[in-house]
Order: C-alpha cells, then sequence, then structure tokens
C-alpha cells in the first residue's frame, strides 16, 4: 500500500457535515490524519489537489451487472471500470440476473468474478425469494454466510403478504437487511409514465403515485409486526413521504432511497417518446421531484443511488410502452447530482452523506467517512469542469443513458480505493 498526502483539497465530510480547504494523509490503505492548514511533512507521495474537492468514494446501493446471463450487456468488468471513472468505490450489486441470484453457489460465482475483474469494491445482494417469483424464500442465512449484505426481488414486488410476512421475520432472526420496491403491484403492472395530463396527451398506459403509497404503507404494516431492518430502493412520489415519516417517528427500523435520475429528470423529460427516459417506477412530476429533493436535504430520505440498470439498443429501440425500462448511471451519478449542488438545492456534505456515508451506515461498513482510521476509497473530482455527455464515451457496455448530448458540470479527476489509484481522467 502507497503513502499518500493530499494537499490544498477542498474536504467534502459528510458525517461532519463541512467543506473545507484542508489535507489529508493516507497510510496502508486507510485514512492516517487530517485537517486544515498545512500538512505535516512525511515521506509520504504528495498530491496537490489544487483546490478540486476530495470526498468519500460512492457507495451505490442498487447496480445491476448482468453477469450470468447477458453478459453482452454489461459484465464486472466494465462496471468496474464505469463505477471507478464515476467515483463508485463500492458497488452493491443487484441478484435480477438470469438465473436469479438466490443460491450460496451463484452468489459464489458472481463473487469470484467481481473479486477477478473489478478494481473496486462489490458487495452482493441476494434474492429474499427463490427466482424472485414471491413464492417461497430463499435460504437467507446460508447466503449471509456466503457474503449477501442484504436481500431483494428487485423491482419484483412480493404479492403475497404471507411470504413477505415470513420472509421479513426470518431476516429479522439473521439480523438482515430486506430492500424492497414499495409499489402496488396490479396497480403498476403495465406502467410506462405516471397518471396525468402528460400521459394523457402521449396515450401511455400510466400509474397513480398512490401505488407506491400503498405498496409502501404496506410494507411498514408488516415492519410493525416483524420489527425486521427494511430499506426502500426508490421514494419518488411526494404521496409516500408522510407515511414514510411516521414510520420512522415511530421508531421502524427504516431507511429510504431514491435514485438520481428520479431527482433530476421529470415526466415531461420523456417528450417525443425517448425511451432512454424509461425507467421503473415511471419518471414523477416536477411537484414530486422538488419534493424528493427537499426529503434528501433534511433526511427524510436516507441514500441516493444510480439504480444502474444496463439495457441494450434492441431492447430500447422500441416502442415506448414494449421498450425495457431502465438507465445506465455509474458514470453519470455525480455529474447528475452537481446539478443540484449548482442549482443551490442541496450542497456537497448533503449530497455525500446521501450517496457515501449513509449507504454505508446502512450496510454496516466504516467506509464512506473521512475520519482517521476509516479505508482510504476516495474520490477526486472538479465540480466546475463543463462538459457535454456522449453516450458512446461511457465505459460501460452498454449506453443507454438518458443523459446523452446534455451540458452537465463537474468531473471526476481520480478514484482511490483502499489508497490505490484506480482511475486517472486523461
Amino acid at each position: 500500500m502507497s503513502n499518500i498526502t493530499f494537499t490544498n483539497a477542498r474536504l467534502i465530510d459528510p458525517e461532519q457535515g463541512t467543506d473545507s480547504i484542508g489535507w489529508l494523509q493516507v497510510s496502508d490503505g486507510r485514512i492516517a490524519a487530517l485537517g486544515t492548514g498545512d500538512a505535516p511533512a512525511s515521506g509520504a507521495q504528495v498530491i496537490d489537489c489544487g483546490g478540486q474537492c476530495l470526498a468519500p468514494g460512492i457507495v451505490d446501493i442498487g447496480v445491476k451487472v448482468c453477469e450470468p446471463g447477458e453478459r453482452h450487456k454489461e459484465s464486472y468488468k466494465s462496471a468496474g471500470l464505469a463505477a471507478a471513472a464515476g467515483g463508485v468505490t463500492t458497488m452493491v450489486t443487484r441478484p435480477d440476473t438470469n438465473p436469479a441470484i438466490d443460491t450460496p453457489e451463484s452468489l459464489e460465482f458472481v463473487t469470484r468474478r467481481a473479486q477477478a475483474d473489478t478494481p473496486v469494491n462489490v458487495l452482493p445482494m441476494a434474492a429474499l425469494t427463490k427466482g424472485r417469483e414471491g413464492r417461497e424464500m430463499t435460504e437467507i442465512g446460508f447466503l449471509q454466510d456466503a457474503g449477501a449484505v442484504a436481500f431483494t426481488d428487485c423491482d419484483h414486488v412480493v404479492a403475497n403478504t404471507k411470504v413477505f410476512s415470513r420472509a421479513l421475520t426470518y431476516a429479522r432472526s439473521c439480523g438482515a437487511l430486506v430492500i424492497a420496491h414499495p409499489q402496488e403491484p396490479v396497480l403498476s403492472n403495465g406502467a410506462a409514465a405516471s397518471s396525468g395530463k402528460f400521459a394523457v396527451l402521449r396515450g401511455l398506459p400510466a400509474v397513480s403515485p398512490m401505488a407506491e403509497r400503498m405498496g409502501l404503507d404496506r410494507d411498514i404494516a408488516l415492519l410493525e409486526m416483524t420489527g425486521a431492518k427494511y430499506h426502500a430502493d426508490q421514494i419518488t412520489t411526494a404521496r409516500a413521504l408522510p407515511a414514510l415519516e411516521r414510520a420512522k417517528r415511530n421508531g421502524l427500523d427504516i431507511t429510504a432511497g431514491t435514485s438520481i435520475h428520479h431527482l433530476t429528470l421529470n415526466e415531461l423529460d420523456v417528450a417525443d417518446y425517448r425511451t432512454f427516459f424509461k425507467v421503473k417506477p415511471p419518471l414523477r412530476s416536477e411537484d414530486d421531484r422538488q419534493a424528493v429533493i427537499e426529503a434528501v436535504r433534511t433526511g427524510l430520505i436516507d441514500t441516493i443511488s444510480s439504480m444502474h440498470t444496463p439495457q441494450d439498443e434492441e431492447s430500447k429501440r422500441l416502442p415506448f410502452e414494449e421498450a425495457a425500462s431502465g438507465a445506465v448511471a455509474l458514470e453519470t451519478l455525480l455529474p447528475a447530482a452537481l446539478r443540484l449542488y449548482h442549482a443551490g438545492q442541496l450542497d456537497l456534505p448533503t449530497l455525500f452523506r446521501a450517496m457515501s456515508l449513509n449507504p454505508a451506515k446502512r450496510l454496516g461498513l466504516d467506509s464512506g467517512r473521512l475520519s482517521e482510521g476509516a479505508p482510504a476509497d476516495l474520490v477526486l473530482f472538479d465540480p466546475d469542469v463543463p462538459f457535454v455527455l456522449d453516450r458512446f464515451s461511457l465505459k460501460s457496455k452498454s449506453q443507454n443513458t438518458p443523459f446523452d448530448g446534455q451540458r452537465m458540470q463537474g468531473k471526476v479527476t481520480a478514484t482511490f480505493v483502499a489508497g490505490q489509484e484506480v482511475y486517472r481522467r486523461p
């Protein structure tokens, strides 16, 4: 492990909520010391940050890597390179592969592939039910022993309440975290847009924002019954926020996240049926977007994630209703989040609280912070560099990004994992 001293850095500390000029020393893969003013003399390699921002690396919950089954869309190698280029030092990967990651053997396979092919940390999640079919829960204890950090059926809602309650009860006995997709499955089935005037004018099958509220209400009731650890993967509507606030106030072990696309885009971006803007749940109204931003600012919504979902051209070049949902976002997560910073809506410590600190805390990791003894998983970035995004420059195998051709501001300069440089901007 190399020893490094970062000088003249704008330290973004989400734990202390500070943004200040200072220095940081790395020794043997961990943060050894940090402070303001002049750095103490040492024999370490010196990196002059030139006033650029130095922050904890992003911990991204909900990354889809398409191994096994659809390696042509994304492999661990391509996802790892994309993550490093985007300042993501820990990918928490989803089990919605083909077949689903629902056995210790399949979990071991992806863990070995990740260790061999990726320069960043990879923590796998496992399916909550076998085949993500919502009928029979997986062997949660064995999967935990094999390295699963959480359990989720992703966007397949467990509609059978008895199965879900049993899974939550068993997860609680193991101390396991369950990540759910709050959505009423019958109402939301087949929806391509959020209900409202825009969806009607475009003739798109739509779902009411109440479907999210109804799904969350059910899950909260089951949490009261079981006492499990629960994380809602995406809260995207204003209607769901009061229920979330009450659940937290009542002491339930519940946290919630949202995706970068729902924070920075709205339903009008679909415009002329552009399928790169088709995500799940569908993009919401501007009022919902503003409400979710405010919830991130106050801490009601805990985490921001990329919800990185690679789709190939054949899946997206279809009529809007038939096109696959999802967008790649490992490389665009940070510059898209910086839109909120440049708009004056969220400051940098708040953004990194949601992208780094809170995800790490929820998973019981000691990363995601700038403090002595923490892993030296760091991102150095210039928040002011303007550029026009070209999707063909992305390192992901799939280039289904809604930000193609858009003007953005803020680029990663370098990414470090355990003190080792894994990316340097050319």
